[in-house]
């Protein structure tokens, strides 16, 4: 393994036309910033960069039904997810942003430079024009008729009801977002980054250079890569975004994809506008990009090929630590049906209790699989965990420490086997917790810390030092030397998963703790005076929970409402062509409903006595489920008269009820708008 002077992490940068939610948490802020705390404990140089990812068609579109700008739509979700980030102690060295002129700057000399070095091929191609708003039309900007399931609002790239992938061209009846016009096609011109060329050269990076990255990770780049690369447009016709920097391309904008990744240079260059290369273009440094699986392509593809194409000595990703996704009781997070725990809402619901998510969301981490989240597990991981074992055993030692020896350390006399056990796992622990976030696994990396708070809880609980302090103090003082020592390791070996309580921990300890601490015998020196006990966490109470999940339980009940009336709307197609001369053999009248009762031993059925004008018969109708016999008295209604007779359960049935069925499935009588006499005609 190459030993690197300095480490450039970086973490994907979240869109900006909406709060970050805790998939984007358990994905890839807090993995990102676990691995970077424990760089930092470990002395090591580190730079952490983020930002906010400012361009592209949804902020446009979501500024146009805001009525506002878009920039009006980055400045505030910028503002609420670096809010976000913050308060759960995610401390990047630069939040930026790609709408900032140091980033426009950049991302246009970029583009320039492989422009004006023959990288890109041009390619004239036909794309959706509004004709009414004189404008191209992205995607997005297409809506029309699912060709799967019939929604009515699909986008001409996606169906969020039923998730298929589509083009505008299968949507049934397009029209523009913007005017309701009819879209036409219209020739436009476009520069592409032949990602074929790099194929060969991405390969023998990756799948043979990188077969240590995560089989999730390097399974999506051999398939991208055996599938066959094709050309990827960098360019688009927009009005939101970094201008194209070519004569004549007025109107077009950087592509998101192209335009985004860039912010991680523009960003380091905002930060350290004199010192920034050699965090991009020295062997030295070791570049991490933290993503989720949405991005890896970008990442492990294009990115790297776009530097590849730059040149200039830029460095390439020594891994790409990519999880998959977190679902959140069961269900895929959505953030359009509003099914997700939003960053910021948490903050404020759960004040104090950072931790507890960052803790959650890391013990139940997507690292090469989907998980979930449910408010159940978090409190119980809180309650059982942090506060039970964590938090018990850090109380119970400064506590005792404080009544039996005024809160100094006290000495340590000889020591027992059950001493030496504890101590001794400390050390072992570590180094596999050391391995275990050098390798990228921080669900086993948390195991290794909650061990060593285990083994403290066990000692404690084992040895029972307030027993022994009614005959032996000076074992007392032993066993309570042994559980300060085992408190200081446990603030540094949660750091980097929870810094808020490991923070109050080396406040109480009052002692300046570094890695190399972390398993080192006597970290507390006798006699140390610690500060005050105070509680590391709260349980998170059955209120509180229910609460949240009352909020889920709403948003699913308004999401199948509206699923409901929606399907309430859907108009079956049209049955084949009939005949006049086959109508007019129908017989269709008003009739009156005399008697009504259920037949015995069903659930559907009604047995109808009827005044048709003519006579009076029996028609048994399945409607039972609609109307009750008491509903049916004396209304009128519509048959078909001349149906053929048919015996239905032992009933002879003489007639049809006409009936209208909606796209629900529910059923309403046909009758007259005013009262007629019974046997008239309809037709």
């Amino acid at each position: 393994m190459k030993d690197y002077k300095r480490t450039l992490v970086t973490a994907a940068l979240p869109y900006a036309n909406g709060p970050v939610h805790i998939g984007h948490l358990a994905g890839v802020y807090v993995p990102a910033d676990i691995y970077v705390r424990y760089l930092r404990l470990r002395g090591r140089e580190v730079l952490f960069v983020c930002g906010s990812d400012e361009h592209g068609v949804p902020i446009t579109i979501k500024a146009r039904e805001q009525g506002c700008s878009p920039q009006d739509i980055v400045d505030r979700y910028h503002g609420i997810i670096d809010g976000s980030f913050k308060a759960l102690g995610i401390n990047f060295d630069i939040y930026g942003r790609t709408s900032s002129k140091v980033h426009e700057q950049n991302a246009s000399a970029f583009f320039r430079k492989l422009y004006d070095e023959g990288k890109f091929i041009s390619k004239e191609s036909e794309q959706y024009y509004d004709p009414e708003a004189k404008t191209f039309l992205a995607d997005r900007y297409i809506v029309g008729t699912c060709p799967k399931c019939g929604n009515e609002n699909a986008y001409g790239d996606q169906c969020e009801k039923c998730g298929s992938t589509l083009s505008p061209e299968e949507l049934i009846n397009p029209k523009s977002k913007l005017s309701g016009a009819e879209p036409v096609k219209k020739k436009t011109t476009h520069w592409y980054l032949p990602l074929q060329d790099y194929e060969q050269w991405l390969r023998e990076w990756i799948l043979e250079g990188h077969k240590e990255w995560r089989p999730n990770v390097y399974g999506q780049v051999k398939s991208w890569l055996d599938g066959g690369l094709q050309p990827r447009a960098v360019t688009r016709d927009l009005d939101w975004g970094v201008p194209v920097p070519v004569e004549g391309a007025e109107g077009k904008v950087l592509y998101v994809w192209f335009d985004a990744p860039i912010g991680y240079i523009s960003n380091t260059m905002e930060l350290l506008p004199d010192s920034w290369e050699q965090w991009w273009k020295s062997e030295d440094t070791k570049l991490v990009h933290f993503i989720g699986k949405d991005n890896i392509v970008f990442h492990c593809i294009v990115f790297p090929s776009m530097l590849k194409a730059y040149g200039d000595g830029f460095i390439l990703p020594d891994n790409v630590p990519s999880n998959e996704f977190l679902n959140l009781e069961g269900e895929k997070i959505s953030t359009s049906r509003g099914w997700a725990v939003w960053a910021h809402e948490y903050v404020r619901d759960f004040p104090g209790k950072e931790d507890a998510l960052r803790y959650t969301l890391t013990a139940n981490a997507p690292e090469t699989k989907d998980n979930d989240f449910s408010w159940k597990d978090f409190q119980s991981r809180n309650n059982s965990e942090l506060v039970a074992i964590f938090g018990n055993f850090v109380n119970r030692a400064f506590v005792l420490t404080h009544k039996y020896f005024g809160g100094k350390v006290p000495a340590r006399g000889e020591m027992t086997e059950a001493d030496r056990e504890a101590l001794a796992a400390i050390p072992q622990l570590r180094l596999s917790l050391e391995k275990n976030i050098e390798g990228y696994h921080f669900r086993e990396a948390l195991k290794d810390a909650m061990s060593m708070a285990r083994v403290g809880n066990k000692y404690i609980s084992d040895t029972e030092p307030w027993k022994l302090a009614k005959t032996d103090m000076e074992r007392t003082a032993s066993i309570l030397n042994v559980c300060l020592q085992i408190c200081a390791d446990l603030a540094i070996a949660f750091e980097p998963f929870t810094p808020f309580a490991c923070e109050a921990l080396r406040g109480m300890l009052g002692l300046d703790l570094s890695w190399e601490d972390l398993g080192r015998d006597g970290i507390v020196p006798e006699g140390h005076q610690l500060g005050e006990a105070r509680l590391l966490f709260t349980k998170v109470e059955d209120a509180d929970i229910q609460k949240q999940l009352d909020r889920l339980a709403a948003i699913k009940a308004e999401r199948e409402a509206a699923a409901k009336a929606e399907e309430a709307k859907r108009v079956s197609p049209q049955k084949a062509e009939v005949s006049f001369e086959d109508f007019s053999a129908m017989d269709i009248r008003t009739a009156t409903v005399l008697e009504a009762e259920r037949v015995p031993k069903t659930d559907k059925l009604l047995k109808l006595t009827i005044d048709t004008g003519i006579d009076k018969r029996v028609i048994v109708s399945g409607i039972a489920e609609y109307y009750s016999p008491e509903d049916m008295l004396g209304k009128q209604i519509c048959i078909l008269a001349n149906l053929a007779p048919r015996k239905i359960r032992g009933i002879e049935s003489k007639g049809m009820i006409l009936m209208a069925r909606q796209g629900d499935g529910k059923m309403r009588f046909i009758t007259p708008a005013e009262a007629l006499n019974n046997g008239a005609e309809i037709g």
